[in-house]
């Protein structure tokens, strides 16, 4: 049986941003405040993540994922077992597992943290064929052709995106390991499409999908999760075929820097 922990939210949070949002836990006659990107805390728990973001904030984006994923490979004469899938920002293992359980061929996971590997392990063993921990825009040689040798035609990114968790040059180099003709699928929160972003991440995402190399099948409005206030927060679901490798200068012709 899943082991059930004492959270508070707090009362008024004051207009917090989504990636200052926090909890507090109650850990015998100690209160710990655990933001919500705190993941290194987080995951050092069993069931901790579930409890907070699936059961208390009907968090659903591994769902939505997957089948928008599933339903644009089948358009396309395609099928989810003959997939590769590089699973980025993999955290615990919520994605794997439903791209494991849609018959996946291959779910190979990765995480900037250990602290996620090991939750992924021990929480859902044999998701993974293969979980790598490190930052892809600094991996050395050995550790990329590592990864290069699964030929992976196909990567998904969830609720990792945009809030610092992932930078824009760690996920372009996540995409360069996908082949030609390869599969993307990642949600983002709805604000990061609006031109007034002017973040990397934001400038990345829109001059991706407006550019030669991406071609998107799939954009679905749908709601994330729910606030700690119990408002519902708006992410786009998208699924895109990567056309061609998209050149290595890609980035700084956006002008992006990280």
């Amino acid at each position: 049986m899943r082991q059930r922990y004492r959270v508070q939210f707090p009362p008024h949070t004051g207009g917090l941003s989504q990636d200052e949002a926090f909890f507090n836990l109650l850990e015998g006659e100690r209160t710990l405040r655990i933001r919500f990107h705190d993941y290194h805390e987080i995951y050092r728990r069993p069931g901790l993540y579930e409890q907070v973001f699936y059961e208390r904030l009907k968090c659903n984006s591994p769902d939505v994922l997957s089948e928008s994923l599933a339903r644009a490979v089948q358009a396309e004469g395609g099928s989810l077992s003959q997939l590769r899938v590089l699973d980025l920002g993999a955290g615990n293992g919520a994605m794997g597992e439903k791209l494991a359980a849609r018959g996946v061929s291959r779910v190979v996971g990765a995480d900037i943290i250990p602290e996620a590997r090991e939750a992924a392990l021990r929480d859902r063993p044999g998701v993974y064929d293969e979980y790598y921990v490190g930052d892809f825009a600094q991996l050395s040689p050995t550790q990329r052709e590592a990864v290069a040798a699964w030929h992976v035609d196909a990567v998904t990114c969830v609720a990792a995106l945009g809030f610092g968790d992932i930078p824009p040059a760690t996920f372009f180099r996540a995409l360069e390991f996908v082949a030609e003709g390869g599969w993307v699928a990642f949600n983002i929160k709805e604000t990061f499409l609006d031109r007034s972003d002017e973040s990397g991440f934001s400038r990345l995402i829109r001059e991706l999908i407006f550019s030669e190399y991406l071609d998107v099948h799939h954009l679905q409005r749908y709601r994330h999760r729910l606030s700690m206030e119990g408002l519902p927060l708006f992410y786009f679901a998208l699924v895109g075929r990567k056309v061609k490798n998209i050149p290595e200068d890609f980035l700084t012709r956006c002008e992006i820097s990280s």
